[in-house]
């Protein structure tokens, strides 16, 4: 017979280390073995230990893994249910030996449900595991019967979704006219190259870069052939094998932004100290749970910040170099890692081979120049063509909130309060490979890109049914809005740099008067 928990069972279950997961009307108990090896990596479980993950659970399984998913279950709760604080959004994680770790201090605030983590201190009480009251969450501004009622509108969009059948690939419609772009974009940079002519070689070759980013991004999120073998294998040939990148890095990173996106403390896509800082919280050298490291707010990222909104398309242009910092260290980091996620081994043994052949080819490339300086124009022209991809991604999110409303939030609210889609014209809309439409992407990731445009005409309906703001700006609008951003943080750096020169100099001049009074 199936056991009912109540929040108190479910609660004092989790501070024994169980990862217990509300789906449906279900209590789901997800083992350390299938956290280990979870495709879409632990934080993404580990962020919803507590809660209802219905919408995000539906919204990233095809039919096929949903019936695996039911294997989990443990009991049922009554709904609705009043969500619990992860503790991995509390700093509280479990060590390979299966004990409780406090890598990171939560501050919370008195008035809201905002928690943000810090670098833990050491611990005077002795605490060496999670309390019942790090499971609470703080006082909400949302209304809980609201936010229940836009989930419960988010399923019946959910399968006007599906009834339209737009998680159908268009392989000849959709992928057929890219194929030819791809071709194109590959023999004319060919063509260039063997009549020396650098420059035009190099443009065309970041932008097939550019172009093929949107197909990988579709494999990474196994929405091309719903097969996450055959799609993972065709990720590897296009990001590691053409790209240089790795599509595991990427997947790991990527479902971690898309389920707690613009959360400085948790969204690895917004936390780039010391370059950029979208919100002064990070004026607090807060502590990211992606990377496992504090984000240091020091004198190199100060200096920075205060002119980010002069550096930003600079920074962006650059930031394919970016993508190779953040790929490598992950490859070898699996080198070592007994718990890869499924399939672990031989993608990873794939990847590795892709970037060597990678960079085998590219040096090449750049080696047949003939001259160190023709090698390093055609490295940096061919990695700042493939920067509007960049820029775009970051529009869809550095102007959208940062708060963080707590466990309570509904899916769909999270999506729409933080996303923003770039207005284009649809004739062009190839350029941005259909990711203009980033607010549907976020609310059906699995959905196919080519299939976005029908889709977000259902979302608009129910952003307006349910009072919601579907927000979308365009190119240069979007543009404006981000680097409005920026300069408000920056100019916050100034002046905080200003008030503390007045206090060190106030404080130099009532020593030397006191010494003068002394003297005298």
């Amino acid at each position: 017979m199936s056991k009912t928990w109540t929040r108190d069972d479910v609660a004092a279950e989790i501070l024994t280390g169980a990862h217990l997961v509300i789906y449906n009307d279900t209590v789901l108990r997800i083992s350390s073995s299938w956290l280990d090896h979870h495709p879409g990596g632990a934080l993404s479980i580990l962020h919803f230990v507590g809660r209802d993950a219905t919408d995000e659970i539906d919204s990233y399984h095809p039919d096929h893994v949903l019936d695996l998913v039911r294997k989990y279950k443990v009991g049922t709760v009554q709904l609705p249910w009043r969500p619990l604080v992860p503790p991995v959004m509390s700093g509280w994680v479990r060590t390979t030996t299966n004990a409780w770790h406090n890598e990171a201090d939560a501050v919370r605030s008195a008035a809201s449900t905002q928690i943000l983590l810090v670098p833990a201190k050491n611990h005077l009480d002795g605490l060496d595991a999670p309390t019942r009251d790090c499971l609470e969450p703080g006082p909400s501004n949302l209304s809980f019967e609201d936010q229940a009622r836009h989930s419960a509108a988010y399923k019946v969009l959910h399968k006007r979704v599906r009834d339209a059948g737009l998680y159908n690939t268009r392989y000849l419609a959709g992928y057929g006219p890219e194929l030819l772009r791809y071709t194109l974009l590959a023999g004319l940079s060919i063509y260039a190259y063997r009549h020396s002519w650098f420059i035009a070689s190099a443009l065309c070759l970041g932008l097939m870069w550019q172009q093929l980013t949107f197909t990988a991004h579709d494999l990474g999120h196994v929405s091309v052939t719903h097969n996450w073998a055959i799609d993972r294998l065709l990720g590897i040939l296009i990001a590691d094998w053409i790209g240089g990148l790795s599509i595991g890095w990427w997947v790991n990173n990527h479902n971690v932004h898309h389920l707690v996106p613009n959360h400085p403390t948790h969204d690895p896509d917004i936390e780039h100290l010391p370059f950029f800082a979208i919100s002064p919280v990070f004026f607090e050298s807060i502590w990211s749970s992606y990377y496992k490291r504090t984000l240091h707010f020091d004198r190199f990222a100060k200096f920075f910040v205060a002119i980010q909104h002069r550096l930003f398309h600079i920074v962006l242009l650059l930031a394919r170099f970016n993508l190779y910092a953040n790929s490598y260290p992950f490859i070898l980091k699996k080198a070592f890692d007994t718990k890869r996620a499924r399939g672990g081994r031989w993608a990873w043994g794939l990847e590795v081979a892709g970037i060597v052949f990678f960079w085998y080819w590219f040096s090449c490339v750049l080696i047949g120049t003939g001259s160190w300086k023709n090698g390093f124009i055609y490295l940096l022209v061919s990695h700042v063509a493939a920067a509007p991809v960049h820029i775009q991604i970051v529009l869809s999110h550095f102007s959208m909130s940062t708060a963080d409303l707590g466990p309570s939030e509904s899916f769909a609210y999270r999506q729409l309060r933080t996303t923003t889609d770039v207005i284009c014209p649809d004739s062009i809309g190839w350029i941005h490979g259909g990711l203009q439409l980033q607010v549907t992407h976020h609310l059906f990731p699995r959905l196919p890109r080519h299939n976005l445009k029908a889709a977000s005409l259902l979302v608009k309906e129910f952003a307006e049914e349910q009072g919601l703001v579907y927000a979308e700006f365009g190119w240069i609008r979007g543009n404006q809005d981000v680097l409005g951003v920026l300069k408000s943080v920056a100019d916050q750096v100034r002046i905080i740099g200003t008030v503390a020169e007045a206090e060190a100099k106030e404080a130099v001049d009532r020593k030397l008067g006191i010494h003068e009074d002394k003297k005298a």
